[in-house]
């Protein structure tokens, strides 16, 4: 790790500066726009902006990378971020806000994609995985510290917006002088959804799922929290528990999720996630209690994350890799769009113990699901399984398949997880859905693919 740290830290420092900004502005715009009188559909509408962005930015951004390269990407996108984070206190109009976060989270789906490839090239295949997980670790420790920086100012005022700017635009300097030769970058094209679906139905279901709820806890937090009557403290507070309890909770996830039925682990989470978030919606609870709930939301909803990727993983040959996670990340951004919006009418119908319900809602949902796919499909064994790799959701593809490869070089191997008598995903398969009989999901004597 020291040597990860002495030979990337400037890319690293770049990329909490990037963080620091992202997880002011989610914050403040939550806050600002109580003060406005935005109502709580109308934020809704503003936070889900933001994810419909990082979701078009994923797509465009590698073509960009190779019109006109990293360098100018980076710069543009950049100056965009900043441009932005000023602009929101200028026009404090909740359409004008919609469109803003658009260009955002497109500015800094971009962003991450090309601090992710330096990153990637500046790593060995000894020390990637090393390198991921301090990525990882800053980008969790910059949203965390960004809300102590409320305290620096008034959210009706002006000074809280140009903070994250500054921050923004001082992340340039450490990462352009920092970055060696731009790596060639290649896109890849994703599995069709069917195939991806084959291998996984609960990667695919649980992707889903996930992005509404990650999306919900990003955006809407402190929308709860000014609707709830928080103080500008307290929503600090309440949003850094969330990321602090992803941030611990996340390797001793990691550690039981290489020992056991992942399955079994999902289902576990998922119902206790389910019935510590339904304390505050049947009882009024006093905050100290909120900030242990805000922790157990973050701390299974962020690891839930990397193990259904690992999950997903363990039903693909190394080859499929890429193609999958950029197809898994397009789920979970399809999911991302319709979080805050869902979590916004339902605070608009029961009040702030909505945000809560939501979260619960669609933790039984994936319990219920994962638990429908154990009877369906028999558990690999713990040396058929791939490694966990611990990631961050705001991760792109590129850093989602460095990931994985560098767990799989550090953990158990998986070189057939489908037997050798099943037919590899990327290999021509005979057409069996014509058979009324067929049945994908239908489990075998052997783990399936299908």
């Amino acid at each position: 790790m020291i040597e990860v740290l002495r030979n990337s830290w400037a890319l690293l420092l770049g990329v909490m500066l990037f963080m620091l900004g992202n997880g002011m502005q989610g914050t403040l715009l939550g806050i600002r726009g109580g003060i406005e009188g935005f109502s709580t559909l109308q934020m809704s509408v503003v936070m889900s902006a933001y994810f419909a962005g990082f979701l078009f930015g994923s797509r465009m951004t590698p073509e960009l990378i190779r019109r006109v390269g990293h360098v100018r990407v980076f710069a543009a996108l950049g100056s965009l971020i900043s441009a932005v984070l000023v602009m929101y206190a200028v026009a404090p109009d909740w359409i004008a806000w919609t469109l803003m976060r658009v260009v955002i989270g497109f500015s800094f789906s971009g962003v991450y994609i090309t601090a992710e490839s330096w990153l990637n090239n500046a790593s060995t295949n000894e020390n990637r995985g090393q390198a991921l997980s301090a990525y990882m670790i800053v980008q969790m420790i910059g949203i965390i510290a960004a809300q102590g920086l409320m305290a620096f100012g008034d959210p009706s005022g002006f000074i809280l917006f140009v903070i994250p700017s500054v921050l923004v635009s001082l992340a340039f300097t450490p990462i352009l002088l920092s970055a060696g030769q731009a790596p060639a970058f290649e896109s890849t094209k994703p599995l069709s959804f069917r195939r991806l679906y084959e291998a996984s139905p609960l990667g695919c279901v649980g992707m889903f799922l996930v992005g509404g709820i990650f999306a919900a806890l990003w955006g809407m937090a402190s929308v709860f929290g000014t609707q709830a009557g928080m103080t500008v403290p307290q929503i600090s507070l309440f949003i850094a528990a969330i990321y602090l309890g992803g941030l611990v909770l996340q390797y001793p996830i990691g550690w039981a999720s290489d020992r056991m039925d992942r399955r079994q682990l999902i289902v576990a989470m998922t119902l206790v996630a389910a019935a510590v978030m339904m304390v505050p919606v049947l009882v009024d609870v006093p905050f100290s209690v909120l900030l242990g709930v805000a922790m157990v939301a973050g701390g299974v909803s962020n690891p839930l994350y990397s193990l259904l990727v690992a999950y997903t993983n363990d039903f693909l040959d190394n080859s499929d890799m890429a193609a999958a996670s950029a197809g898994l990340l397009f789920i979970n951004g399809l999911g991302a769009i319709g979080g805050p919006l869902l979590t916004g009418w339902i605070m608009a119908q029961m009040g702030p113990s909505g945000f809560f319900l939501y979260i619960a809602s669609l933790m039984l949902l994936l319990a219920a699901y994962a638990g429908y796919r154990m009877t369906r499909r028999p558990a690999l064994a713990s040396d058929q399984t791939g490694a966990f790799a611990a990631l961050s959701p705001t991760a792109s593809s590129l850093a989602v398949e460095a990931a994985l490869g560098a767990a799989q070089e550090g953990g158990p191997q998986n070189p057939d997880p489908g037997g050798e008598a099943e037919a590899e995903i990327g290999a021509p398969e005979p057409d069996l859905t014509s058979d009324p009989g067929f049945d994908p999901e239908r489990p075998t004597g052997e783990p399936e693919r299908g």
